[in-house]
């Protein structure tokens, strides 16, 4: 008798389950042919070929002024970085007497930190300018093949 009983809730799952996959296919089916059926929304393929070159160029300033924000950003940080090193060794030299081993330890650390902060400013900046230089070159890439 158990079996029997579970059986037809099995069944009236199954019912449910395929009714609902059906339900969902048939809206599915509407939804993807009224995307086909308004045709008057596809856009003219040679206006976009005009405007592809305005474009272009627009992306290529845009890229230029973000490289040199973002370097002028490095220059900053790296600028704090070097300020704050030797404010710490400021410090240290004040606290301690003169010619201890932190003092010298002080100043042997901001030198380096000041050394690296100019080595990661510098690779950095490279960076920003490789990136800057890939989109140009990706963007006159585009273009001349639009262009042909």
């Amino acid at each position: 008798m158990k079996s029997n009983y579970f059986t037809k809730q099995l069944s009236t799952v199954k019912r449910w389950m395929a009714t609902t996959l059906f339900c969902m296919l048939a809206i599915a089916f509407v939804w993807q042919g009224a995307f086909f059926s308004n045709t008057s929304a596809i856009a003219d393929p040679a206006a976009s070929l005009i405007a592809s070159k305005d474009a272009g160029d627009k992306v290529q300033d845009k890229a230029s002024e973000d490289a040199g924000r973002a370097k002028n950003f490095i220059q900053e940080t790296a600028d704090k970085v070097k300020q704050a090193a030797r404010d710490n060794a400021s410090k240290v030299d004040q606290s301690t007497e003169s010619g201890s081993f932190a003092e010298r330890k002080a100043k042997r650390d901001a030198a380096t930190i000041q050394k690296r902060a100019n080595e990661d400013s510098a690779r950095t900046q490279k960076a920003v300018d490789n990136t800057k230089n890939a989109v140009e070159r990706t963007v006159d890439s585009i273009k001349d093949a639009f262009g042909k």
